[in-house]
């Protein structure tokens, strides 16, 4: 029987950085811009999931925003640099059993009270959501953005 320390060697060995390039493990995995400014704090403090298939943490989105409201799709769109197709999501549709108050009280506090809630669509099952407020004296977009994986 091998000892704890050749044992702790395998493991060493086999986790060693090969210097291969790494691919995703995730399948059809999208990304979109989510952060080119200072995030607000009370995005930072907030640790809770999407629930989809993928159940996938909330991350802080602080983008800079010259607008003096909030943005449309298409604003939207070029705002988060990616070309998919983009809707808006009524807040009681996006939480219907009020399960993501905390995300919705987090974006209020980082922004104003008047928030939007983006579906960014990538494919027929994958999605991100972004729950987001304007903050005026900051010019920016800020809140928050989770990945869901919806069949």
């Amino acid at each position: 029987m091998s000892s704890d320390a050749d044992y702790a060697s395998f493991l060493d060995k086999a986790n060693q950085d090969t210097g291969t390039s790494r691919v995703s493990s995730k399948p059809g995995t999208a990304t979109t811009k989510g952060v080119d400014s200072d995030v607000p704090k009370a995005l930072q403090d907030v640790e809770q999931y999407y629930v989809s298939e993928a159940d996938e943490p909330f991350e802080p989105v602080s983008l800079k925003w010259t607008g003096k409201h909030l943005p449309s799709e298409d604003e939207f769109r070029d705002l988060i640099d990616h070309n998919a197709d983009i809707s808006i999501v009524d807040p009681e549709e996006f939480d219907p059993r009020r399960e993501y108050k905390e995300v919705i009280e987090a974006v209020k506090i980082a922004g104003g009270k008047d928030f939007r809630v983006f579906r960014i669509h990538h494919g027929k099952t994958r999605a991100e959501y972004y729950v987001v407020s304007l903050d005026l004296k900051g010019s920016k977009i800020v809140g928050l953005k989770a990945k869901a994986v919806e069949s």
